[in-house]
């Protein structure tokens, strides 16, 4: 049963692979990186949500016929699309944090796809990535 203890710990979440392949000063890098990201991004959905309220207040301010119905179409269908941008923020703020997260642990820059690191320019251009090219380019197919 030893044997069989042994053999689970060493096929656990392969710790020694998955360590990230960064020094801890490319690490504080791209933590930098990502939290000057999220810093923009939560500053976009601020700016977004202040211009849902001044829509919602415009329309209240608005009579029924001081105001076309095309015209109001159009506002709700902006109003829409704002609320549309903001989830998609958030969701990249979400992306952003779990970065972080990945950074704390020591996983940062380890394709969960293939377990290989993933390259340098790549996590430059997109440091929130979980994936390398090579395994985007799989997926494509």
């Amino acid at each position: 049963m030893a044997d069989n203890t042994s053999q689970t710990n060493e096929q656990s979440p392969d710790e020694t692979e998955r360590e990230t392949p960064f020094s801890d000063e490319e690490l504080e890098h791209f933590k930098e990186l990502l939290l000057q990201r999220r810093k923009e991004a939560k500053e976009e959905v601020d700016r977004m949500r202040k211009q849902v309220e001044q829509a919602k207040e415009q329309s209240k301010d608005n009579t029924a016929y001081g105001l076309h119905m095309a015209d109001a179409g159009t506002d709700a269908m902006e109003r829409e699309k704002l609320h549309l941008m903001i989830a998609r923020q958030q969701k990249y703020i979400g992306y952003l944090e779990r970065a972080l997260e990945r950074i704390e642990n020591k996983t940062y820059g380890v394709c969960r796809v293939t377990g290989e690191p993933i390259s340098k320019e790549r996590l430059e251009a997109v440091p929130h990535t979980e994936i390398s090219i090579e395994a985007k380019r799989q997926q494509k197919s």
